[in-house]
């Protein structure tokens, strides 16, 4: 499965709360034009630090009123750009070419290219002279990220860091999700299997063929390039496994596995062929791209899909800010058997492959890493993630964090947000609790501020259910396992290996196969699904797929031995 960082779903939702993203303003070159932490041009000492971010994001005014802030907290800010245009991979690569880069970079799924060029400077040395960064993870982590590295720190992981108890309130992984209106019609009904699941999309759409004009569409499945993943990877999910994105492990064995030829993954893609077949599923769901996928949840008459949250959010705010709660979206994690445990939730895990790193065209580390140790303070996560007291949030007699519905409706505005928020979404930080134990890290993660932004719609569905939040509609991984997540290994591998070069196949063999196979009717399943399996064996060497894999896997389960052994010689 393709993912950018193991919370890229909180980055989502803390950008849009603290300040969104921000695009490349052409301040600040590929090559780093402000390195070495250049003071300011207006001569206010504050040292400045390009920065390149592998994702897309939006473009921020430097000078709003948070990020001039922080910077005369701590002393420097960052300039950051985003990808615009091309891959990760394709602008990393230019880099690496170029032979210069900013001071710092996350390079999403460049990492290891970065990596392999020398272009990061090795941080382990120099960790433990910098207390806010060290305190964002254990030794044991810390030792994890070494062992993955060949000895080395890299990258400082961005949102694997979580303080105190796991205080996420939205959901924004993995997850078949159905229409707030299509439960609130069937009266909140428990729903476990994708068969459960169809039938009520089957029977809602039956006495809803249109939404405001338009047909109503039961089911969409994005598959426009890299993002297919919402197609192929459902049956690891469905057989009860965790998302280790890759394949499915035996916890037993140690022995990695392919899900695509597992009985689930069969009996899900006959279910997918009836659908179609039965005008359920989007007749152009195959041939769309993303932004018309979009398009579609935007209007409304999506009635269901699988997909990662942070695909399809922009859609779901562009619903909330035309009013209609109704027609976004809740989670529900689907088994084919009901007596499976789903394990859609992850827990928080270590990301031992990427974050945040400091590249060789830097020539100011250590003041980079007093930056990078200001903005994890304790006051500059509050600034971060509430902003200034007394403008963006207030404090009760207890301690307790507020916004005032003034205050609140300013950060719904977008408007408002881009010119006091902040675009340091992907700049190291943590989630969860303050030091105090009263407040979370970020607003939308205190319950009272996340339900005193929910509408009649949101508050009456969580109440059917029993719940809280969004976040408690899927159960979380449990346990988690050393070599969690395994998909961090398939990130390394080049294109001339073995390993490599079957996960392309697999690629090419999947991509080509599932559409055909569930457009291709249910007269013709078998024939079709015989015909995919034939030439998967032909042309996937999963034995080199899965042997890489498990062997990462072993060496992760025994690495994990060794360092909590010197540890406790320690």
């Amino acid at each position: 499965m393709k993912k950018i960082v193991k919370w890229s779903l909180a980055a989502v939702s803390c950008a849009a709360l603290l300040a969104g993203c921000s695009g490349e303003n052409g301040t600040t070159g590929e090559s780093g034009s402000t390195n070495g932490g250049d003071t300011a041009a207006n001569g206010d000492d504050i040292r400045v630090y390009s920065a390149f971010m592998g994702v897309a994001g939006k473009e921020l005014p430097e000078d709003n009123r948070l990020n001039v802030a922080l910077a005369e907290l701590v002393g420097a800010r960052a300039e950051v750009t985003w990808l615009t245009g091309q891959t990760a991979k394709e602008r990393i690569g230019v880099m690496i070419a170029g032979g210069e880069y900013p001071d710092l970079v996350d390079a999403s799924d460049g990492y290891s290219q970065m990596v392999d060029a020398g272009a990061y400077v090795p941080l382990e040395d120099y960790i433990d002279d910098y207390p806010n960064l060290k305190a964002l993870y254990t030794d044991l982590e810390w030792e994890k990220i070494k062992a993955a590295n060949d000895g080395h720190i890299y990258t400082i992981p961005t949102f694997s860091s979580v303080r105190g108890e796991n205080t996420e309130t939205n959901y924004g992984q993995e997850a078949f999700w159905i229409q707030k209106r299509v439960l609130q019609w069937a009266d909140y009904p428990e729903i476990t299997t994708v068969d459960e699941y169809f039938e009520l999309i089957n029977a809602f759409l039956e006495e809803h063929p249109e939404t405001e004009g338009q047909p109503t569409i039961g089911f969409e499945i994005l598959s426009d390039d890299w993002r297919y993943f919402a197609l192929e990877n459902p049956p690891a999910f469905l057989a009860g496994y965790p998302n280790d994105g890759a394949a499915i492990v035996d916890p037993e064995t140690l022995e990695a596995k392919v899900y695509d030829t597992i009985p689930e993954a069969k009996e899900y893609f006959k279910k997918l062929t009836d659908e179609y077949a039965n005008g359920v599923i989007d007749p152009e769901t195959f041939t769309s791209k993303y932004d018309q996928y979009i398009a579609k949840i935007s209007s409304g008459r999506v009635l269901g899909m699988i997909d990662q949250h942070w695909q399809f959010e922009q859609a779901a705010n562009s619903l909330r800010s035309q009013g209609k709660d109704e027609l976004t979206y809740v989670p529900f994690g689907l088994v084919l058997d009901p007596s499976v445990k789903p394990q859609y939730k992850e827990a928080p895990s270590l990301n031992t492959n990427g974050g945040l790193g400091i590249t060789v065209s830097n020539d100011d580390i250590e003041g980079t890493l007093a930056f990078l140790d200001g903005v994890v303070s304790e006051e500059a996560m509050i600034l971060r993630g509430w902003g200034e007291e007394g403008i963006d949030y207030e404090i009760d007699e207890n301690g307790k964090f507020y916004r005032t519905e003034e205050q609140r409706a300013n950060w719904r505005n977008t408007d408002w947000v881009d010119n006091n928020g902040l675009d340091y979404g992907y700049i190291t930080s943590y989630r969860g609790m303050l030091q105090d134990g009263i407040n979370a890290v970020l607003p939308h993660e205190q319950v009272e501020e996340f339900q005193a932004n929910l509408v009649d719609i949101d508050l009456e569905v969580l109440e059917a259910y029993g719940h809280e939040k969004w976040a408690d509609f899927m159960e979380v991984q449990d346990p988690i396992y050393p070599w969690f997540p395994i998909y961090t290994e398939r990130g390394t591998w080049t294109a001339d290996e073995p390993a490599g070069i079957a996960n392309q196949k697999m690629t090419e063999v999947k991509m080509k196969w599932l559409p055909q196979i569930i457009m291709g009717g249910p007269d013709k399943f078998e024939d079709n699904w015989a015909a995919y399996m034939a030439e998967y064996e032909d042309q996937v060497d999963v034995e080199a797929f899965e042997g890489a894999l498990t062997e990462e896997v072993k060496r992760r389960v025994e690495s994990e031995k060794e360092i909590l052994e010197k540890l406790g010689e320690e």
